[in-house]
């Protein structure tokens, strides 16, 4: 296992060749993570590392963590040292920058270090002009003395010296608006780089009266929701905008309604009504991929008639057969006059574990590529008494049971499909009874008829895609497809 260690910063820029830089970064990557140290950074470390040793000669034998990034996140601080009592973070600039952008950096980084709950003592070192500032507590930028510094890095008698990336969970900063709607008002959260990179053309075009179509798409687990309510809250506090959302309608999104006065909230049906949209410079389309086609019309021919911008967010589903989404909206949706898509690909909430095995559940020649699942559990009941007792045995075990309400087995304590495709679990467990099968294809499919709304096989690829650590797959009455999943976890025979 990959882990990222705190290093001797001094002893690493002792080495003035790059060649033994690259020398000694190829050994220590057996013990931990390329260094990957920028060539400009090296003047910049050997710099602040001899200021420190010419302050306290103590300083020597320190070690710190360095350019660590949270992961999914893409946050990176520079230098990190981390004591029982609090954290010293130290940023480094090879050449002047203005005092906003130190002030505004330090002030996210103390933000994303807060969450261990320990004081954090924040600096910023400039070694073309041999500056070192640092962040008061007042969120006030001051010069400040080596002797400081030194004075805090000598104070953390016992530091965290084991793995740094167990220290931050994305969960603490990456939230759902449904599942953490207090959160989500009060703004407590950070978009990833990706998603900042999209927000950021999609307003672009907004305000530039550019495309009238776009939208973004992903699997489930990569933040669009997140995304799409963001942009609502900028544009919100100019303009009126709406959300017509097409997925459920969970208690915790009212409640966003009635605390968000500025943005105005509406579940839809796929029946044609929707609300008036004369109030409104933007509309915003959730779960997309849930549309009619009758409906996407109307929002069409409104939009082109008023000029009023649409943002779509859909499902990619480009896992599931096409043939259990017969309607295609989504194909639909890209056909729109000069529509613009965007695509997050970083799964935020789910493993790649996960992600992985519900691949190749729905193809099993397409996406078979993992040898091991740990995290994945499946068991086979020979009837629905069996099927019963082993849901019960994952519920007590802190499984969240998704059930779709044609197929046995409906549980009034559990959630319907239809609901928790739009929350986030730790861990799910569904069921798969006789009508499942497999096409020529390797393409899972179900006998049944495909509802109004949502087949079978893409409930379960929704459903499963809701867990952020273990999921769990009752067989019931069906040996075939059985054999398959267990061919998936153990790999004893070759199933393309």
């Amino acid at each position: 296992m990959i882990k990222i260690i705190p290093i001797n910063i001094y002893a690493l820029t002792r080495i003035s060749k790059i060649a033994a830089i690259q020398k000694m970064e190829k050994q220590m990557s057996k013990r931990t993570r390329s260094l990957n140290i920028k060539k400009w950074e090296i003047q910049s470390l050997k710099d602040f590392s001899q200021r420190l040793k010419d302050e306290k000669k103590d300083t020597v034998n320190m070690n710190f963590y360095y350019s660590f990034q949270i992961p999914k996140l893409g946050k990176e601080f520079d230098l990190l040292r981390i004591s029982d009592d609090f954290v010293v973070n130290i940023e480094l600039k090879s050449r002047e920058v203005s005092e906003e952008n130190i002030k505004k950096q330090l002030l996210q980084n103390r933000y994303y270090l807060a969450s261990l709950g320990k004081t954090v003592r924040s600096y910023t070192y400039i070694s073309s002009t041999d500056r070192l500032v640092r962040l008061t507590r007042s969120n006030k930028l001051i010069e400040s003395e080596w002797s400081r510094l030194c004075e805090d890095l000598l104070r953390q008698e016992t530091c965290y010296e084991d793995d740094i990336e167990k220290l931050f969970k994305e969960e603490k900063y990456l939230i759902s608006p449904f599942t953490d709607p207090e959160r989500f008002l009060s703004r407590e959260y950070f978009l990833t780089f990706q998603q900042k990179d999209i927000k950021s053309h999609i307003l672009k075009n907004v305000h530039s009266k550019g495309n009238l179509f776009q939208g973004f798409t992903g699997l489930p687990g990569t933040g669009k929701t997140l995304l799409l309510y963001d942009m609502a809250l900028v544009l919100s506090e100019r303009q009126k905008v709406c959300v017509l959302h097409f997925g459920s309608f969970p208690v915790e999104m009212e409640h966003i309604n009635k605390r968000l006065k500025r943005v105005d909230f509406y579940r839809c049906e796929n029946c044609g009504q929707l609300p008036s949209f004369d109030r409104y410079s933007v509309i915003f389309v959730d779960e997309g991929h849930q549309l009619s086609q009758e409906v996407l019309e109307k929002i069409k021919e409104y939009a082109v008639k008023k000029n009023i911008p649409v943002i779509f967010s859909y499902d990619l589903e480009e896992a599931v057969s096409k043939l259990e989404n017969p309607e295609d909206i989504v194909k639909s949706i890209k056909a729109l006059p000069l529509f613009k898509e965007y695509r997050l690909t970083n799964r935020i909430r789910m493993n790649s574990e996960l992600s992985s095995f519900i691949h190749c559940m729905m193809n099993v020649t397409k996406y078979h590529k993992r040898g091991e699942y740990p995290s994945v559990s499946l068991g086979f009941a020979n009837n629905v008494e069996e099927a019963a007792n082993l849901l019960d045995y994952y519920i007590q075990k802190g499984y969240t049971y998704i059930y779709d309400e044609s197929l046995p087995l409906v549980d009034t304590e559990a959630v319907k499909a239809s609901v928790g495709i739009c929350k986030e679990f730790e861990a799910v467990v569904m069921l798969m009874d006789s009508s499942f099968k497999y096409d020529k294809e390797g393409y899972l499919r179900s006998s049944d008829a495909v509802s109004t709304d949502r087949s079978v096989v893409r409930n379960l690829f929704h459903g499963l895609n809701r867990a952020k650590n273990k999921i769990a797959v009752v067989v019931l009455e069906n040996e075939s497809v059985f054999e398959i999943l267990l061919s998936i976890l153990q790999r004893t025979k070759d199933i393309a």
